[in-house]
């Protein structure tokens, strides 16, 4: 299968940006990554919209731009002409487009230097960011359960969020309620219980879906060793060797077991 100029736009995009995401879409199969790829652009079109001015104002009008173009494909009105919105418009439902209106929304307290109100909020931060996104993945790909795509993406979207605990605190962000070592490792366990739940319900998801799930391959490594050492999280050490990443990645992709 060939890509056009749009689809390679975003492989490119999510390849500066996201190499972690670009490998576990090279990792799928090549007709999955047409869906994969303009969806991971999003995802770093949206995460780096709060970040690209000092300007409140401008960085809500930036996400309000991605959340009008979400509208426009959910209400089936001709996408607006850009790289990524253009492919997006041709592999996302109007239920999934819906749907992630919140994905964008709450990505809002990045603009902010407020703290989560609650462990509620964090939590709901997590379940409409990375949850969302993995929803949206996965069934845009083939049937999947959305519960159980919740757990997971919550679970990768924990580990996700200890890693990039050190920026976030550079930039003035205030991410974790407790930023202790038990306030650490408590949120990697909830991590962990959840990854457990969803791997309870693998049979609610299709094999056409699965490899949308690539992208948490180190997701339960990378919350034991939160568990284990939680020192590990501020100094910016959590995650895998290069050679351990991309074997267990491979054995994910082969083996289908997530």
């Amino acid at each position: 299968m060939s890509f056009d100029a749009d689809l390679t736009a975003c492989a490119a995009l999510v390849e500066k940006a996201d190499p972690d995401r670009f490998l576990a879409a090279m990792a799928a199969p090549v007709s999955a990554r047409r869906v994969l790829f303009p969806l991971y652009a999003l995802n770093v079109e949206v995460a780096r919209a709060p970040w690209v001015t000092q300007e409140a104002m401008i960085a809500e009008m930036r996400l309000q731009w991605w959340r009008d173009a979400l509208e426009e494909i959910a209400g089936g009105k001709p996408a607006r002409r850009h790289q990524v919105v253009t492919p997006l418009a041709a592999i996302l439902s109007p239920e999934l487009a819906v749907y992630l209106d919140q994905y964008v929304s709450v990505r809002r307290w990045d603009i902010y230097k407020d703290p989560f109100e609650d462990a509620a909020h964090l939590a709901s931060y997590l379940e409409h960011s990375a949850g969302a996104l993995m929803v949206a993945a996965a069934q845009s790909l083939g049937p999947a359960d959305t519960d159980v795509l919740r757990d997971y993406g919550y679970a990768t979207g924990v580990a996700n969020w200890l890693r990039a605990m050190p920026e976030l605190e550079a930039r003035g962000r205030i991410p974790l309620l407790d930023g202790t070592a038990e306030g650490v490792r408590m949120l990697a366990e909830n991590g962990l219980t959840r990854l457990v739940r969803a791997r309870r319900g693998r049979a609610a998801v299709s094999a056409a879906a699965r490899p949308a799930l690539l992208a948490g391959w180190q997701t339960e490594a990378i919350l034991k060793q939160a568990v284990a050492a939680p020192g590990l999280v501020a100094s910016g050490a959590l995650g895998q060797s290069e050679f351990r990443k991309r074997a267990s990645l491979m054995w994910q992709a082969v083996s289908g077991r997530w």
